[in-house]
């Protein structure tokens, strides 16, 4: 049976097995070694979040993934006061549900491979230009959420991935470091472009080869065509006990 990767977040996860997502760039790395399974629930914060770990990974099942990564925060550090302040959530909450949720996978599998991954940068003038195109005249002057605040949640994200022992992606500096990064990797402020879906993608992929999840040692499910002699094909899958 093929391992199972589970990509649990926000909207940018729901978002991934778009045309050029990065869930979707993913799973064609790992086509016909492991499933990658998208659970994102846009608009979702930590705090909601937790409500939905029996259902998505039940305790005592016999399949647990292999690997999870968890992609939280761009909701949580919604400010209060604004346009989406009731998916706020202090940002020591915010830790403290991360680490929830990092425990129960690991009461899942002990095992199992868990990425924490930070909130992507906040453009705000993009964020603003966003809310104009909505609502118009309407439009609060201040942006619902900043960098800088999104920032201390990437933060502790980075803490608690240290503390456990986990790998993390700091997603919120890394493309910082590019020039032009709030055009070139936020569509709307906040979602990912086709550039900003290929850094997580190859983030993603990179902590995974540095684990234990390469995808190029991992076997195929089923023998590759070329070991498929055809005038005896049971050979092949015999060889591998398929059969």
């Amino acid at each position: 049976m093929r391992p199972q990767i589970v990509l649990f977040g926000d909207s940018i996860t729901q978002q991934s097995f778009r045309s050029a997502g990065w869930g979707a760039s993913l799973a064609d790395t790992y086509s016909r070694k492991a499933d990658v399974v998208v659970r994102g629930y846009g608009g979702y914060n930590t705090r909601w979040a937790l409500f939905l770990l029996h259902h998505l990974f039940p305790l005592g099942s016999t399949t647990p993934p292999a690997a999870a990564t968890i992609f939280f925060g761009a909701n949580d550090a919604a400010i209060l006061g604004r346009t989406s302040e009731r998916q706020h959530v202090p940002v020591e909450e915010y830790k403290e549900n991360l680490r929830r949720i990092v425990r129960h996978l690991k009461e899942c599998s002990g095992t199992m491979l868990v990425v924490l991954i930070t909130p992507p940068p906040i453009d705000e003038e993009g964020r603003k230009e966003f809310a104009r195109s909505l609502y118009g005249e309407k439009t609060m002057e201040l942006p619902e959420r900043t960098n800088q605040v999104t920032g201390d949640y990437a933060k502790h994200c980075i803490e608690l991935a240290k503390e456990l022992g986990l790998p993390s992606i700091n997603l919120w500096s890394k493309m910082q470091e590019a020039e032009g990064w709030q055009k070139k990797f936020l569509r709307d402020g906040l979602h990912l472009t086709e550039a900003g879906n290929a850094v997580v993608h190859q983030e993603v992929a990179r902590v995974f080869s540095e684990a234990w999840l390469s995808a190029q040692q991992l076997p195929y499910d089923f023998p590759h065509h070329s070991q498929i002699d055809g005038n005896n094909p049971q050979k092949a899958f015999q060889q591998q006990c398929y059969i």
